[in-house]
């Protein structure tokens, strides 16, 4: 048993190791932290509210019960040759951060990124971002002709270089 200030704990070394790891974070990481929880629960919040899920009475509530129990991230487990060598065929278990929107000050092009399957909604495709809007994009083939990512859209690949590239539809 552990005294600490007065408290007994029965945690053992590991718990309190823990414990002092948790209590090292700045008081400025929390404040962070709870901004930006604060941002995305506002922004799912005002999703459902312009969608016509919630009305103007349970936005309040839908805010706030985000905060308090919703997750800034969560455990994605990946398997598939796509993003190898990054993330191996046999599978890995990615921890992936939500973004209520993708800013330019949050998203970079390199960063490996999760995205709905287009083909199939209920399933997830973790890539890697090559380009975004504003970037022209040109082809090896001569016989295609250059072009401009829009507002709003980007351009992902996977890393594994063996692959043909899908025809994008």
């Amino acid at each position: 048993m552990l005294d600490v200030d007065g408290y007994e704990s029965r945690l053992g070394s590991e718990g309190f190791e823990g414990f002092r790891a948790l209590a090292m974070v700045s008081l400025s990481t929390w404040f962070r932290y709870a901004a930006n929880k604060f941002e995305y629960s506002l922004s799912l919040g005002w999703k459902k509210y312009n969608i016509g899920q919630i009305n103007g009475r349970e936005l309040s509530d839908a805010i706030w019960k985000n905060f308090f129990q919703g997750k800034l991230t969560f455990l994605h487990w990946n398997k598939g040759e796509e993003m190898a060598p990054t993330i191996t065929g046999e599978g890995g278990t990615l921890l992936v951060r939500k973004l209520p929107f993708p800013a330019p000050t949050q998203v970079f092009v390199g960063d490996v990124v999760m995205l709905k399957d287009p083909d199939k909604p209920d399933d997830y495709l973790v890539r890697r971002l090559a380009a975004i809007e504003g970037y022209e994009m040109v082809s090896k083939d001569e016989k295609d002709e250059p072009f401009v990512l829009e507002k709003d859209q980007c351009w992902v690949m996977s890393d594994n270089e063996a692959l043909k590239a899908k025809v994008a539809v």
